[in-house]
């Protein structure tokens, strides 16, 4: 393929180097004359191991030159990626003026092109930027419409500096967010060699997932010296503690506890929490990290509350309130916190959980239930059928199998709260998830 690569830093030059090795011809546009000039001689602009000699191969085979005209390389080219930086601005935000000025520059050549060129984002840019700056400046500045007279796509890098060309050729995985199909079918061809999962997605999610690694990765490291650092206080290797959690790849390194939801609960994770945050305050260590934790849980059951109380229906059905389904443990489960509120607030209820509703009857969680919380047993009933008669408003709590068809069963007056993600919808009139 006959490819431009628009900014000549890091990713850029990281891009152009190992799509010319790949046997694709390059160009490499940049305004500064001394990057052009030294690509042009087969010569590195930036350090990185193994670069020297992609660079060096390419440009004495002819595959990989620079030029600083965005026309000559739009028009002797069928797909261009943006790789431009994206600075942060004093107030945190991002600077996209290097963006919106490619964007500019090659709609304005695209205004001459009779060919359906695609244009690929892979600077890094928070969701709705391709809506809001990338393709609208394309449209305006080339006249033409994006998805039928030119494709637009994002594809995020997950490079890391010094290991950059094995993680080009070994990624995690291939993210694509297309405008279009046809644009998307075009980029995919660049990756069809790469042993990595591609996947296919709005330019939303993949605006976003950029984002959502970054902070993971930032997220992991801070955990782990918070960790590291109570560990040493106790007198405990914190590189051995790590190595044993890592060890863990059903749980710890998984998927599991990585779908968006409602807060956790139970006997174990509030409690732990509290204690080891405990501990840590006697051992005068300020960890930020592990004390935001349950302030941020106790956000999400706001978040909850406020999507119930903002409707005004005083008829709410509860769907689920043990802390998560087949079990009847309602120590710390946030859906009481929620049933709690509302009943303070005046709202009517009705509650239905099986497995609660058993335990209530054959005493394995029936002291808790009775004695702790008997205003809330007061208000369970025996069956979804009687929750769905009763209520205008339904908060489903748990993914118990019965709840599945709730949606589907709706009248037209009724909305679902959905805190567990029984359907894979997302919010619409009827229908609200609280994070989809």
């Amino acid at each position: 393929m006959k490819i431009s690569v628009f900014g000549l830093g890091y990713v850029g030059v990281v891009s152009a180097a190992c799509l010319a090795a790949d046997g694709h011809d390059v160009i490499g546009v940049d305004p500064n004359a001394t990057k052009v000039d030294l690509i042009d001689r087969g010569i590195a602009p930036i350090v990185e191991e193994d670069i020297e000699a992609l660079i060096a191969s390419s440009v004495a085979a002819g595959r990989l030159s620079a030029s600083m005209s965005v026309a000559d390389a739009i028009h002797a080219t069928e797909l261009s990626l943006i790789c431009v930086g994206t600075p942060s601005q004093l107030n945190g935000n991002l600077d996209l003026s290097y963006v919106r000025r490619v964007c500019e520059q090659i709609g304005e050549a695209l205004r001459a092109s009779s060919t359906f060129h695609v244009v690929v984002i892979r600077s890094t840019m928070l969701p709705g930027s391709m809506r809001t700056v990338v393709i609208p400046t394309l449209c305006e500045a080339s006249g033409k419409t994006a998805g039928v007279d030119f494709g637009v796509c994002i594809n995020p890098e997950f490079l890391r500096e010094g290991t950059a060309i094995f993680d080009y050729h070994h990624p995690p995985k291939t993210v694509i967010g297309e405008s279009d199909s046809r644009a998307g079918d075009v980029l995919a061809s660049l990756y069809a060699k790469m042993a990595a999962p591609l996947i296919r997605t709005t330019v939303e999610a993949a605006e976003m997932i950029k984002y959502v690694d970054n902070s993971w990765h930032a997220l992991k490291v801070a955990f782990a010296n918070e960790i590291g650092n109570i560990s040493k206080a106790v007198g405990i290797d914190g590189h051995e503690v790590m190595s044993i959690f890592c060890q863990d790849t059903k749980l710890n390194l998984s998927p599991y506890y990585l779908k968006p939801g409602f807060a956790f609960g139970g006997s174990c994770l509030p409690k732990d929490l509290r204690a080891l945050t405990y501990h840590a305050r006697g051992l005068d260590l300020d960890l930020p990290l592990l004390n935001s934790i349950l302030p941020s849980n106790g956000r999400q059951v706001d978040r909850a509350i406020k999507m119930v109380t903002s409707r005004k229906q005083r008829r709410v059905g509860i769907l689920g309130f043990a802390f998560k389904a087949g079990t009847d443990d309602l120590r710390e489960s946030p859906m009481v916190d929620l049933i709690e509120h509302l009943i303070g607030k005046g709202f009517e209820l009705r509650l239905y959980d099986k497995h609660v509703n058993l335990a209530a009857l054959t005493g394995a969680n029936k002291d808790y239930i009775l004695n702790h919380i008997p205003h809330i047993s007061r208000l369970m009933v025996d069956s979804v059928e009687k929750v769905m008669d009763f209520a205008e408003t339904i908060v489903v709590g748990n993914k118990a199998d019965e709840f599945r068809d709730v949606v589907g069963r709706l009248r037209d007056d009724q909305v679902v709260i959905d805190l567990a993600r029984i359907s894979g919808r997302t919010s619409d009139r009827q229908y609200q998830g609280i994070c989809w």
